[in-house]
Parts: C-alpha cells; sequence; structure tokens
C-alpha cells in the first residue's frame, strides 16, 4: 500500500500549509453568478411559433380591454385600433415593431457600481420578490404577521448573500397600515442596507414623485438618480385574462417620466385566469406580456422593460398555488425559452415552495424549479431566495440555503471545459506510472482551486461525526448562520447627513 503521507513529504510547504489551503475557499469562485442558461428547451421549434403565432392572433383579433384613456389614445397613436366590442387590437405588425424596438440588454444599476448587472441575452442571475405577510419567525420556528424590522433584517441578511444578485422587498410592513407610508418605508429600507440592484412596487402613481426625492438623496442630489437609476420598479399593468389595470398603468407613466426601469409583470393562473392547458396557458400569458411591451412600445419606445411572463399554477382540485410544482417548473421554463426566442430580456419565477417549513419538501420544491428555470436560461429568476408557504411566507434561513442552492446550480451552469489540459493525458500517466492515485498532484490541486464548488451549510460529514457535532438539521444549521450575520452585519449605506435629510422630509418609520 502506498504510503500517501511520504508522497506528499517534502513539498513546499508541509501538510499542515495543504490541508489548510484546501479548506479554505477557492480563489476563484468557481461558480459566480451570471452563467449562461438555455440548455434545457422543453419546447420545440414549431411550438416556439405555434404559441408565438397564437398570442399574436389574441393581440390582433380579441385584444385588450378596460383601456384607461391616456393609454388608449397612445395605443391609437402607434398603430393600435378599436375594435367593434369596446376593446383595442394590435395588428401584427404593431406586435412586431415593439419587439424589434424594445430594449434587448440593460443594466440594472447597484448604487455600488461593482454590483450592477446586465439582463439580456442568456446569462442567469438569482433574485428576489414577492409580498410575504408572514415571516418564519427565528426563535418559534412558526409563523406570525410580517412587520418593518422583519423587511430591514432580511435586506441586511441577503446583502451579505452573494448569489442575491438583485433585491426586491420579500415581505410587506403589515404594521405600516398607510400605503404612502409603506412604499416610503419599504424603499427607505432599501437604500440604508444594501447596495446592489433594488425594486419595489408604487401603491399609486402620486407615490413616485416623492420617493423618487428620496433616492435623489441617497444618489447624491436632485436629479441624479434618473440619471443612474438603482432601483425599479415591479408593476402588474396587464390583468389576466386579457386586460389593463388602471392604477397600475398609471405607474408606468410615472417610472417612465423619471427614468425608472421596470419589470412588466403577468402573473396568470391556469385554469383560473388562464387555460388549464399548458399551451394555451402560455399563448395567452405571452400575449398578455407583449400588450405590456406594446404599452411601453406607445409610450416610449425601447424603454428598459424585463419581460417578466411568469406563469403560476394552481390545484385545480382544492384551489390552492402550487408554485412548487413540476407544471410550475415545465411552465416557467417554457416561459424563460420563449422570451430568450424572442429576444427579450426574460423574468420568471422559482423556488415558490408550498412547505411551510425547512423540510423535504422545501428542498426539492425549490432544487426542481429553480434548476429548470436556470436551464432554460431565464435572465432574471424572481421569488428565488427566502420564500416559503406559497409565497405567503418569507424564512431567514431560507435565505442562506437557497444561496448556496444557487451556487450549485451555477456550477451546473458552467457546464465542463474541455480542454487538453482539462483531458489529463499526461496527469492520468503520471498517477498510473507512479502512486496509483492523483492525491495531492498538481492537476488535482489546481482543479481543486477551479472547478469544485465546497457549501458551508451542506452536510458531508460521516454519521458518527455528524451525531458527535450534535445531529443537527439543515434548519438548525441555517438558523445559527443567519444569527451570526444578524448579529454582525449592521450596513449604513446612507451618511448621517444624507439619513438625516430623509428623516427631516418623510415619515420614517
Amino acid at each position: 500500500m502506498t504510503d500517501i503521507s511520504k508522497m506528499t513529504s517534502g513539498r513546499s510547504g508541509g501538510r499542515a500549509q495543504r490541508l489548510k489551503k484546501r479548506a479554505a475557499k477557492p480563489n476563484i469562485n468557481p461558480c459566480s453568478p451570471g452563467q449562461f442558461g438555455g440548455m434545457y428547451k422543453p419546447l420545440s421549434q414549431p411550438d416556439l411559433e405555434n404559441i408565438f403565432d397564437t398570442a399574436l392572433r389574441l393581440l390582433s383579433e380579441l385584444g385588450m380591454g378596460e383601456i384607461p384613456n391616456r393609454l388608449r389614445q397612445d395605443l391609437l397613436t402607434a398603430g393600435a385600433q378599436d375594435s367593434e366590442a369596446g376593446r383595442v387590437v394590435f395588428p401584427r405588425s404593431l406586435t412586431e415593431d415593439a419587439i424589434a424596438k424594445a430594449a434587448k440588454t440593460f443594466v440594472l444599476h447597484g448604487r455600488d457600481e461593482t454590483r450592477s448587472i446586465e439582463v439580456g441575452g442568456s446569462k442567469v442571475y438569482f433574485g428576489t420578490g414577492g409580498a410575504a405577510v408572514q415571516t418564519l419567525d427565528l426563535d418559534s420556528g412558526t409563523y406570525r404577521p410580517s412587520t418593518l424590522a422583519d423587511l430591514h433584517n432580511f435586506t441586511r441578511l441577503q446583502d451579505t448573500l452573494a448569489n442575491v444578485s438583485w433585491y426586491t422587498r420579500c415581505c410587506v410592513a403589515t404594521d405600516v397600515p398607510s400605503n404612502f407610508d409603506l412604499d416610503v418605508n419599504t424603499a427607505y429600507a432599501l437604500l440604508l442596507n444594501t447596495t446592489k440592484p433594488t425594486a419595489t412596487s408604487f401603491t399609486l402613481a402620486e407615490y413616485v414623485a416623492p420617493i423618487v426625492k428620496m433616492l435623489d438623496i441617497a444618489a447624491g442630489g436632485k436629479g441624479a438618480f434618473s440619471k443612474r437609476p438603482f432601483m425599479k420598479a415591479h408593476i402588474s399593468p396587464v390583468i389576466s385574462p386579457m386586460r389593463y389595470g388602471e392604477d397600475a398603468v398609471d405607474v408606468v407613466y410615472e417610472c417612465i417620466k423619471h427614468n425608472i426601469p421596470m419589470s412588466c409583470i403577468t402573473a396568470a393562473q391556469a385554469g383560473a385566469t388562464a387555460p388549464a392547458t399548458m399551451a394555451g396557458f402560455l399563448a395567452q400569458s405571452l400575449a398578455e406580456t407583449l400588450a405590456s411591451l406594446i404599452m411601453i412600445h406607445a409610450i416610449k419606445p425601447g424603454y428598459p422593460m424585463v419581460f417578466s411572463n411568469w406563469p403560476l399554477v394552481v390545484d385545480l382540485r382544492t384551489g390552492a398555488f402550487a408554485g412548487g410544482s413540476g407544471e410550475s417548473a415545465l411552465l416557467n421554463a417554457a416561459s424563460a425559452q420563449l422570451s430568450n426566442w424572442i429576444g427579450l430580456p426574460s423574468g420568471v419565477a422559482c423556488s415558490m415552495t408550498d412547505a411551510k417549513a425547512i423540510d423535504a419538501q422545501y428542498g426539492a420544491e425549490k432544487g426542481l424549479t429553480s434548476l429548470a428555470a436556470a436551464l432554460a436560461g431565464g435572465n432574471l429568476i424572481y421569488e428565488s431566495s427566502g420564500m416559503t408557504a406559497s409565497l405567503l411566507g418569507a424564512s431567514f434561513e431560507a435565505f442562506v440555503l437557497d444561496d448556496e442552492m444557487h451556487s450549485n446550480t451555477y456550477r451546473i451552469l458552467r457546464g465542463i471545459e474541455v480542454s487538453e489540459e482539462n483531458l489529463g493525458f499526461d496527469a492520468i500517466n503520471k498517477a498510473v506510472l507512479g502512486p496509483g492515485h492523483f492525491l495531492g498532484g498538481a492537476h488535482t490541486i489546481s482543479a481543486m482551486e477551479r472547478d469544485y464548488f465546497y457549501p458551508s451549510l451542506a452536510d458531508r460529514i460521516e454519521p458518527q461525526s455528524w451525531a458527535e457535532n450534535g445531529a443537527k438539521s439543515a434548519w438548525a444549521v441555517a438558523t445559527e448562520r443567519v444569527r451570526g450575520i444578524l448579529a454582525k452585519h449592521h450596513p449604513k449605506y446612507l451618511s448621517s447627513d444624507q439619513d438625516a435629510m430623509i428623516r427631516s422630509q418623510f415619515k420614517i418609520l
């Protein structure tokens, strides 16, 4: 038997140094955000063409209803037509023109420019979303109403997580009764606790301008935010099936006025507000998201918009949300494929587990839905971190567990680099004719540094050691990690002068 210790002895640094190096994180992140997706294609070329053609037929023959007057005029000016049924229809040429002139890529800025990301193409980024009204309490392990303090804590927690590439509020502060105060304090929590690209929502159009004043303060002065917007808006201007929502459309106009990029989100529900058949669902949902794009085109052609076509699934037996289902994974992957095929910056949703606890159901549903969306090439994957309980809940533990899951997903997307060096012909010869193994070899050490992800939460030790260390579950390990981060990470990304100026003008709670 070969004595491995003798084989490796005498090399520079000694055994202790080598073990320390192996235990350390790689110098190069082997699974960084922004890997390329698109390998998984649930739809064939004829499928894509048929769904797209049906969507354009829906827009040209059925059209959209409940058009606000200002939007109606802009749509007609752009080439839409009034129908006899009082709806507005969109000729195929108008839809094709909107697609052709749409922004294909654009930058989502962070206040820290090094944290900015480019949206579009086939790059995949995980981020957040949601409006959870309940939070899984760290102490009790049960759900309670979400608070403003939770929002601040979630924001500073995710600020430390490399795989949350942009941050949208994941919970609603139910202890803030005023809608305006809620929107203001949500934006403030994001400004104070992170410099990543962020996103928020505006309840009413008249809330946009005041909040932009707050963003200007953080950006350095009047008009500074609009020159380099670091917060986008999440808006749902289309209500399924096939009509516009007036309040949301008004918000769209205000966001464009202040140069706020937006995600226009369609969130139809299969069997409820869209067909239960998957092909029919995809056709209607695509038509509705295209209606948002045509709206943007009519107001300001080429304005930055994430084409956020989110298929949602309900359990048709009970009406319960089924965000962790195989159907949800399949539909969101197909949506990403469709958007990328058309050439638009895509947004889909995943990790919408229906599980309440951090358990086997949680892991299975998050794993299959997030991997499917990433493999299909969803540019921005919303809801991917922290969400539980069919989007009704948010969990601190879920944030850190999901972050590690995303590293594994990115590693899968990165794939296998086949090169003369990686094929290892010389290394195989050296091992076979020498020690009979690859342990400690330069080829192995090089790959170890470059090609492998080493989890810090997932447990890989043998059972006896695991038992001796307390037999901790993933939930328990994640809880410890969260407590450690929240105890130490207290960012103050607003200067004292900026904070004082904001507080003098807004009701900061």
